[in-house]
């Protein structure tokens, strides 16, 4: 599971999903901070994304980069820490540009709940799954059945 999340901490501008008036909605995010299956993100109150989170937290998120993709799903939750997120905030050199200080945004976190690693380089390729509730982070072939 290593090599997915030292993949997201280099790939940090990611694709990510909700739910909207019953359709997926996509846009791109970049995780803020990253501390081992937990990912943190930041945005507008105003937004439509937010909304979206409130009604349906249900997320996915893919990066890529070359041949390797890592699609991480979980749920969006609204507890941050404030000393978080204003270490958030300071950190990231965009968010003092578009909002005047850090508790104009608001925080959430996602738990990875699963996450798919995939490889393309290699013949065949790599395909690595990982599921929180079973604990498993085990080798499939692309095809999706478990590797012998």
């Amino acid at each position: 599971m290593k090599e997915a999340l030292d993949f997201l901490k280099e790939n940090n501008e990611v694709a990510f999903a909700t739910i909207g008036n019953g359709r997926p909605q996509m846009r791109v995010f970049q995780i803020m901070k990253q501390s081992g299956t937990t990912l943190w993100f930041a945005t507008g109150p105003h937004k439509r994304v937010y909304a979206e989170l409130q009604e349906n937290p249900a997320v996915e998120i893919l990066s890529r980069n070359g041949n390797i993709s890592v699609r991480v799903s979980g749920d969006a939750v609204f507890d941050v820490p404030d000393d978080v997120c204003k270490a958030i905030y300071e950190t990231n050199p965009v968010l003092p540009r578009l909002y005047h200080d850090y508790k104009s945004l608001v925080y959430f976190r996602i738990e990875i709940d699963r996450m798919d690693y995939f490889d393309l380089t290699p013949t065949p390729p790599v395909l690595r799954h990982y599921d929180r509730v079973s604990g498993q982070y085990v080798d499939l072939n692309p095809f999706g059945e478990k590797k012998a």
